[in-house]
């Protein structure tokens, strides 16, 4: 599976389960940990353990097993796919890690345009 379509499965399945504000950046010519960080937020600490789940459960779907799982009991959760991290955290985690500053300088993914529909407001 190529990194575009992990990044469309999990996105989709981020967008799906109501995710916060999911953004895309590409980070590949930045670093070698990942081609691709992938973030969004939860509401609650139960809606941030949905939202990993979803990711983990739609990419095994497709043969796609995470290579490690960080966070389960905490805030902020990340998935490692190799090429693609999925980073998913509770709103006060994401401000205070701010972690899109930290890589402002990859280039942002139109997820619009990836997943072929528009977003509502509440999940860019």
């Amino acid at each position: 599976m190529t990194s575009t379509q992990l990044i469309r499965v999990a996105a989709a399945a981020l967008s799906d389960k109501k995710a916060v504000d999911i953004k895309a950046v590409e980070i590949g010519d930045l670093t070698i940990l990942a081609e691709y960080f992938l973030f969004a937020s939860g509401t609650s600490s139960t809606h941030v353990k949905t939202l990993a789940e979803e990711v983990e459960y739609k990419l095994s779907e497709q043969g796609v097993e995470p290579h490690h799982i960080e966070g389960r009991a905490t805030g902020w959760i990340l998935l490692d796919y190799g090429t693609l991290v999925v980073h998913v955290f509770s709103r006060e985690a994401r401000e205070f890690y701010s972690l899109e500053r930290l890589w402002g300088d990859g280039k942002p993914v139109e997820l619009e345009t990836l997943l072929g529909e528009p977003q509502d407001e509440g999940s860019k």
